[in-house]
């Protein structure tokens, strides 16, 4: 179906105003189809003229508008025309409508450990169609009425508080306007744990089976909502508006969360079954302040189009970081950014669909899906770190103030924005605007001698300032630190004329710009013997992103990477830092840069620090010892080769107190049986039986999609090709499990088969599943010339949605970055 233009939403914006939704929804009618009654109060500023509504149904029951009765059968790729408008207008629309399982419009799931099913709504980025007739783009905001039948037994959540009318009838609050995208239901029995601060009402949810887990933890929850509510009404001035606020843990979820005012929803991966370490607590803290803000940045003020979402996702995550690091526990948050979210970022800038933090082309709503990337929250916070720097904290609070104030409830741009923090802090904005967030790529810093050399993007070589801290550290000490700034390609650096032997020297060491880091040869020499010895843990994150990026980028040979890995990465403290460094090793520097041979000599290596770090574990009391045990244990699950000590822990002995009777973890030890080879269908049944969760059984098709057999990658693809009733979590377990085998003569006869394969599925889920999807399935780890050349092919195709070719060009990239450095170090 045709996306909306960008020209056609500025058309119907000027021609139409939005006055109230009105919307009906019955769950109750079965488990593939719901009823969908819309009433739309609209608008006409060119009375005579002609317009549409969009709408995707399963079956248009009737349209009237304006008591004319509209043909059903003149609905046409998903558009309803609108003839002869009056100044003022209702439409009334009823539909049959299809639930979905691709995690998009109104998904239905249904938890195998009791039965139950649940209903979610997530209308991102263009699904509001699906569920109801709408004039879908971000700047026809509305009040919505809902009111929604289910069966007796459900909660009926939604962006407006829910008063029961009558049995299995659900009445929700009118809301202040609302962006289609915005609007959501989450329907089905859960487990609700309800509080109350400042006035605003509190909710945290989950499914039924999880509800221990959600008692075990909803304090902690709403310890931190209750902070961040706090926080963001001193800071703004500007009371949360959106009456309730519950938080929705859903199945099959394919974001990290979204802002839907009053009911944002989560992946329920974060209502946790087993042990979490520090840094997977903080990410679901910051995702709980990151969404709270966007109450502000983009619920309040929405975009007037895609082309500037960084105004909701820049914001958010700024400020859920600042949070963070401000009202709770997590003073460290910045680092767990640095090491996380910028390397995500970096490789973003890399690869050829980089582009603009603001203003990025988005000509119809599909294309808008490739720019929901690391540039658009991790390299746009940055920078708003870097303006903030440059303005000042309380011009940008005000500029800020200034900017949710006047466009309250409705839309803004850049342009206002930038409008909004000249006149708060009294300086032009053009150049630093021109600089950072209209252009596209990653300066890298570099070191010759005492002298920081600026590279700039080839592509777009503009000149951007950086403010820089370069520290030196030698042992356990740090000899020096000059703060520089850079104004062109090279800036002398004073005190590294005389640098001791061992010196480490970090540029960027406070992580204050946004610039890919390329280390001096005596620093990567170093690594190996004194990374694990540098004090300052901001700088040693910046160390090891700049590592681990400087292989990406065939700078560093893979297998010193693995050298450093192995004697530093024992002795490392940052839970973040060690579990996305261990992350990146198995799953990319082993897997990809190193050749076939090389791989099972280095995993052995990996997992020897991982002992090596579990004996350290055990002298470190108390929660702290236990988060370092499972990191450690969790890495020499995806690496050791010791079948009876496998064996051993999936009948948890042998392990870290703290890991036994955690199923996640047994699932984890399971998969790399399977992956040996070593693992029967009797016991993957035994071990179905023994965990009947949702979790369970998306492990299970991973764990079977792993396991080194014609058979087995048989099965495996012929369920992503044929099987029409996998849901997207359960496609993403399948091909998350398919390249993964001991040699590629086991998968390279599928590897021409991918582009049909890619193609099929997004015939039946939507970019934003299948974006994912993509991800897993591309042979990026088939590190061979073939291989590229068949991706090089699938790019050329005209039968890509944009959103899967976005994903198709940046595994490619992968791909390519990797044959690079093979080229390059042998």
């Amino acid at each position: 179906m045709p996306s909306l233009t960008r020209s056609e939403a500025v058309a119907r914006a000027t021609r139409l105003t939005v006055d109230a939704m009105e919307v009906d929804l019955d769950l109750d009618r079965g488990t593939e189809v719901f009823g969908s009654r819309a009433c739309i109060r609209f608008s006409c500023h060119e009375p005579g003229t002609d317009t549409f509504v969009e709408l995707r149904p399963r079956h248009l029951v009737s349209a009237t508008l304006n008591g004319r009765a509209l043909d059903p059968a003149s609905l046409s790729d998903g558009r309803l025309p609108l003839t002869e408008l009056k100044p003022d207008n209702v439409l009334h629309v009823e539909a049959t409508m299809a639930y979905s399982h691709d995690g998009q419009g109104l998904h239905r799931s249904t938890d195998p450990a009791d039965g139950e099913d649940y209903v979610y709504g997530h209308l991102f980025l263009d699904a509001a169609p699906t569920v109801f007739a709408c004039f879908d783009q971000p700047d026809l905001k509305a009040p919505y009425t809902l009111t929604v039948t289910a069966p007796e037994e459900w909660t009926v959540l939604g962006n407006g508080a829910a008063t029961l009318t009558a049995p299995g009838r659900t009445a929700l609050a009118a809301t202040p306007p609302l962006a289609t995208y915005f609007v959501t239901v989450c329907a089905g029995p859960w487990a609700s744990v309800r509080a109350e601060h400042d006035g605003i009402p509190l909710g945290v949810h989950a499914r039924r089976s999880l509800e221990p887990h959600l008692r075990e933890q909803a304090e902690h929850m709403l310890e931190t909502t209750r902070a961040c509510f706090d926080h963001y009404h001193r800071l703004f001035g500007i009371r949360y508006p959106f009456g309730e606020y519950h938080q929705v843990f859903v199945p099959e979820f394919n974001a990290g969360a979204m802002e839907n005012p009053g009911c944002v929803t989560f992946r329920d991966t974060m209502v946790f079954r087993g042990a979490a370490t520090p840094d997977e607590v903080l990410q679901r803290s910051n995702t709980i302040a990151h969404e709270m803000a966007h109450m502000w940045f983009g619920d309040l003020v929405t975009m007037h189009w895609w082309d500037d979402l960084w105004l909701n996702e820049s914001f958010a995550e700024y400020m859920a970081y600042e949070a963070l690091t401000e009202v709770t526990e997590f003073t460290d948050a910045w680092v767990e950014f640095g090491v996380i979210r910028k390397m995500w970022g970096y490789s973003a800038e890399r690869a050829p669909s980089t582009h603009p933090v603001a203003g990025s082309p988005a000509p119809d709503a599909h294309s808008a899906l490739g720019n929901f990337d690391g540039i658009s929250y991790a390299k746009g916070a940055s920078v708003l770190r870097q303006l903030i720097a440059h303005i000042g904290d309380d011009a940008f609070v005000r500029g800020v103030t200034t900017h949710l104030s006047t466009n309250e409830f409705g839309n803004g741009d850049l342009a206002e924005f930038l409008a909004a923090m000249e006149r708060a802090s009294g300086r032009s904005l053009a150049a630093w605007s021109s600089a950072w967030l209209e252009t596209a790529g990653a300066d890298r810093l570099t070191l010759e001698g005492d002298v920081l050399v600026r590279v700039p993007p080839s592509d777009d070589p503009v000149e951007r300032p950086h403010t820089v801290d370069v520290a030196v550290f030698a042992g356990a000490a740090e000899v020096s630190r000059v703060r520089v700034v850079i104004e062109g390609d090279r800036t002398p650096v004073p005190g590294l004329d005389a640098l001791p032997a061992q010196a480490i020297v970090v540029p960027n060491a406070g992580d204050l710009t946004w610039a890919e880091v390329s280390l001096d040869s005596g620093t990567l020499d170093n690594l190996v013997d004194g990374l694990a010895d540098v004090p300052d843990l901001q700088a040693r994150s910046v160390v090891w992103v700049a590592l681990l990026g400087g292989v990406h980028r065939a700078e560093v040979d893979p297998r010193h990477a693995i050298d450093v890995f192995c004697e530093a990465w024992p002795h490392e403290t940052a839970s973040a830092v060690l579990a996305r460094s261990a992350l990146v090793v198995t799953s990319q520097m082993v897997p990809m840069f190193l050749p076939p041979g090389e791989q099972p000599p280095a995993l052995v290596r990996v997992a020897g620090a991982a002992d090596e770090l579990l004996d350290r574990s055990a002298a470190v009391p108390g929660a702290e010892g236990e988060a370092l045990a499972v990191l450690a244990a969790r890495v020499w699950a995806r690496s050791g080769s010791d079948v009876e000590r496998l064996r051993r822990w999936t009948q948890g002995e042998g392990l870290p107190s703290v890991l036994v009777g955690d199923d996640d973890f047994r699932w984890a030890v399971l998969r790399r049986l399977a992956t040996l080879g070593e693992l029967s269908d009797a016991e993957i049944e035994a071990a179905e039986s023994a965990d009947r969760s949702l979790a369970g059984e998306l492990a299970a098709l991973g764990v079977r999609a792993v396991r080194p057999t014609a058979e087995a990658k048989a099965w495996a693809w012929t369920a992503l090709r044929d099987d029409e009733t996998l849901s997207n979590y359960a496609a993403l377990s399948v091909a998350g499990g398919f390249w993964v085998a001991p040699t590629h003569d086991l998968v390279r006869p599928y590897v021409d088969r991918v582009g049909d394969l890619v193609v099929g599925m997004s015939g039946r889920m939507g970019d934003d599943a299948m974006s994912r999807i993509v991800e897993a399935i591309h042979p990026t780890t088939v590190v061979e010339e073939g291989t590229a050349v068949v991706s090089g092919a699938v790019l050329e195709r005209g039968d890509l949605t944009p959103g899967v070719r976005r994903a198709l060009v940046d595994a490619d990239h992968a791909l390519r970055e990797a044959l690079e450095s093979r080229r390059h170090f042998g």
